[in-house]
């Protein structure tokens, strides 16, 4: 290590420090970003607008836009609090290379000061993987999951959508796709510290393949098979891709 072991309350002191920037600057984001909360709903209701179907001819991918069913507020304030949601949801998204930073901050103390270097790499393989995982689930989850809920078996219903309930069946979706998008990293960073090594990875490679099956056939919003495909594929290859860079990191450690 290159700087000596803290003491306890200097960690405790440290974490509370970034813990506060972090809170904040997202506290500050957060102002700014609710002035735009009407834009953003509108947004996160193109997945109403559009109806998505697969086919196995030619044009395989269908999109047909609709008009979508009409919002119901059943509660006095619940309106202003799914402005509340969805604003902090943005907030949280756009300070996350600050957030990813104090989190280096933190842990950077106790790392040598040719691994500092990657302070860089790190916060924009983060942000990436997390945008990623959010514009993914945004534009091929969310439109086959709403299509599908909203045509399984209502013919004989008069469909009116709760602003709270489809807000947070978004949001969650949204916040969970992303955090998965981060497995590569956080493969390469137990690679990095010596807690798991690339051989381990890939010996327990089948365990993973039926994680992601598992983790899909619980979380995604549909019961068919294709819909738990499209969720299990991207984790297999996340998997392999954090393999891969696992590799490249724990064969530079060896040479070190």
């Amino acid at each position: 290590m290159e700087n000596s072991k803290l003491p306890l309350t200097e960690h405790l002191g440290e974490l509370r420090k970034r813990i506060l920037i972090s809170f904040v600057s997202l506290l500050a984001v957060f102002v700014i970003v609710f002035n735009f909360s009407e834009n953003i709903f509108e947004i996160l209701q193109l997945p109403l607008k559009l109806e998505l179907r697969l086919d196995l001819t030619k044009p395989y991918l269908h999109i047909k836009e609709k008009i979508p069913p009409p919002f119901l507020m059943s509660a006095i304030a619940e309106v202003f609090w799914m402005h509340i949601k969805i604003s902090f949801i943005a907030s949280f998204i756009i300070s996350l290379p600050l957030l990813f930073y104090q989190f280096w901050c933190f842990i950077s103390p106790g790392l040598l000061s040719k691994e500092k270097k990657y302070l860089l790499p790190f916060m924009l393989m983060a942000t990436v993987l997390f945008l990623t995982g959010v514009f993914f689930c945004f534009f091929v989850v969310l439109p086959f999951a709403v299509t599908f809920f909203l045509n399984y078996k209502t013919s004989d219903f008069v469909v009116l959508l709760k602003i709270g309930d489809y807000i947070d069946f978004c949001l969650k979706f949204i916040m969970g796709f992303g955090v998965v998008f981060e497995l590569p990293l956080a493969i390469i960073l137990l690679a990095r510290f010596g807690i798991v090594s690339p051989k381990t990875l890939a010996k327990h490679r089948k365990y993973a393949v039926l994680f992601a099956f598992v983790a899909a056939g619980i979380l995604t919003p549909t019961p068919d098979a294709f819909n738990q495909i499209l969720m299990a594929v991207p984790i297999i290859i996340l998997y392999e891709i954090g393999i891969m860079m696992a590799r490249i990191i724990y064969r530079k450690k060896v040479n070190d």
